[in-house]
């Protein structure tokens, strides 16, 4: 069984989590059954979620709210904000100025029926308010007493090294798996500092259907996204994986990764598709 991280050296977690993104919340059979995923997972041991305001704005948050409070002592749920129905026509876009990001905490605290997110990540930089204001205003809300780690998602090399001058980054999150390793030099610098590195969408792989992928599979009697989740935990101590799924099914064949031990051979021959 892969060991576990503490992210920010105190919030212990195992490194397989869950993105609750894909679950339901609209009202009808799909809620009850994204319900059913989500105290499932908790059940197989899960102990890092993964939401956002943008996710229905909140109410992916109060789906896990009504499946999950009062929750395990062990359960970490981090939620992201700085994304906003603030665009002309009321779409989405990146905002992250100060009263907005204070009210989505606020709304968070809110809807996930918490006194304090233990884990809050700035969705994305917002290029259009001063990254001083954005980890400023982040910073004056764990003062507060209502975040306790601050992390990014989606930034760079360069980025990550600007915020960490503004505040202490204790996560990233970033589209990475065995098949898209654009950010490598972020993963290579989160291993250096000990930062968590949350990889999202990380067993792409396994629906591009990837010949090499599909052949370790079949020699470990396992799935491709078993191996693409494999392949991820092995890669470096600090990598969180956050794979999603609206099917118990699927989370339970996610989960089993966990327990799925990569040869040198199957390392190397994966690596080489990179």
């Amino acid at each position: 069984m892969t060991p576990g991280f503490r992210i920010g050296g105190r919030l212990g977690v195992r490194r397989l989590g869950f993105g609750a993104m894909h679950l339901q919340a609209e009202t009808g059979p799909g809620r009850a059954d994204a319900i059913a995923v989500a105290r499932r997972a908790v059940e197989l041991g899960v102990t890092l979620i993964d939401t956002a305001h943008l996710y229905g704005g909140g109410a992916n948050e109060e789906l896990l709210a009504e499946a999950l409070h009062p929750y395990p002592e062990e359960l970490l749920i981090t939620t992201k904000v700085g994304v906003a129905r603030t665009g002309p026509g009321g779409e989405w876009r990146l905002d992250a100025r100060p009263e907005i990001l204070r009210d989505q905490v606020d709304q968070a605290l809110r809807r996930l029926r918490l006194e304090r997110i233990e884990l809050l990540q700035l969705h994305r930089i917002d290029p259009g308010t001063p990254l001083a204001d954005q980890l400023g205003t982040l910073r004056e809300l764990q003062l507060a007493g209502k975040v306790g780690l601050l992390g990014l998602s989606e930034v760079t090399v360069d980025e990550l090294s600007r915020a960490r001058e503004l505040a202490e980054i204790s996560s990233v999150q970033n589209r990475y798996n065995l098949l898209d390793r654009e950010h490598e030099p972020v993963l290579r610098a989160c291993a250096a500092a000990g930062i968590a590195f949350l990889p999202w969408r990380p067993v792409a792989p396994a629906a591009d259907g990837g010949a090499e992928i599909a052949a370790v599979a079949r020699e470990l009697g396992a799935t491709s996204a078993q191996v693409a989740l494999a392949w991820l935990l092995a890669r470096a101590p600090v990598v969180l994986p956050i794979p999603g799924t609206g099917r118990i099914a699927h989370l339970e064949e996610n989960v089993a990764a966990a327990g799925l031990e990569l040869t040198a051979e199957h390392l190397r021959r994966l690596e080489a598709l990179g």
